[in-house]
């Protein structure tokens, strides 16, 4: 992230400024430390891991960033009516992925992290927090190995991560590919159709359903 005159100024005047610490937009951080005003690092809320931004996956850490923004804004209600929801939410998640014939969810970067500990199952990551990373054919070889053990029928790709090597890893182990959306890929145009992080999370929850033989 690249910031300009402008953007540093909003970012000084603003009320407040909510962002991800640990180093993803380090632009963005030395702005912030050049301001007055108060800040919220929502990698800060429960012991989040600072190599891994996605912490909106899991709802009931959301419900934690929310109320945290809420508070800072001085209104700590504020979060209410969006806390319950993630509520609901968080319970339709932990209902659904309750009892799976497999437990391990091989996706295509390590994003999905703070769901799966969430909901009980284990991530399987074909590479990490940097999805541009390219495995050696040593390692890719590993990775087959490693997804053939689980038993997996099924390699989870994003909406923004070139699919290659999840379609790699998929071929060699005779899985199939489905599609997990870590938010940052929705479209301008599901967005103006009015879609939300509630309509992709609860198809994300599908996705695992069927890719988890979940009952």
């Amino acid at each position: 992230l690249e910031l300009d005159g402008r953007d540093i100024e909003a970012i000084r005047s603003a009320k407040l400024v909510v962002y991800a610490g640990g180093g993803f937009q380090p632009r963005l951080e030395d702005a912030v430390e050049g301001r007055d005003g108060p800040t919220y690092d929502a990698l800060s809320v429960g012991g989040a891991a600072r190599a891994d931004p996605h912490v909106w996956l899991d709802p009931r850490r959301y419900a934690a960033i929310a109320r945290g923004i809420a508070a800072e804004l001085g209104d700590p209600r504020r979060a209410d009516a969006f806390v319950a929801r993630l509520e609901r939410l968080d319970a339709e998640l932990e209902r659904g992925l309750a009892r799976c014939a497999r437990r391990e969810l091989v996706t295509s970067h390590a994003a999905f992290g703070y769901l799966a500990a969430r909901y009980g199952l284990v991530e399987v990551p074909l590479t990490g927090v940097a999805p541009e990373s390219e495995p050696s054919p040593r390692d890719l070889e590993r990775l087959v190995e490693r997804v053939r053990a689980t038993g997996t029928t099924t390699v989870f790709v994003e909406t923004l991560v070139s699919p290659a090597l999840a379609e790699t890893v998929a071929r060699e182990t005779g899985a199939e590919t489905a599609v997990l959306d870590p938010l940052e890929g929705l479209s301008r145009e599901r967005l103006d159709a009015g879609a939300d992080y509630f309509d992709v999370m609860r198809e994300n929850l599908a996705a695992i359903r069927e890719g988890l033989g979940c009952r």
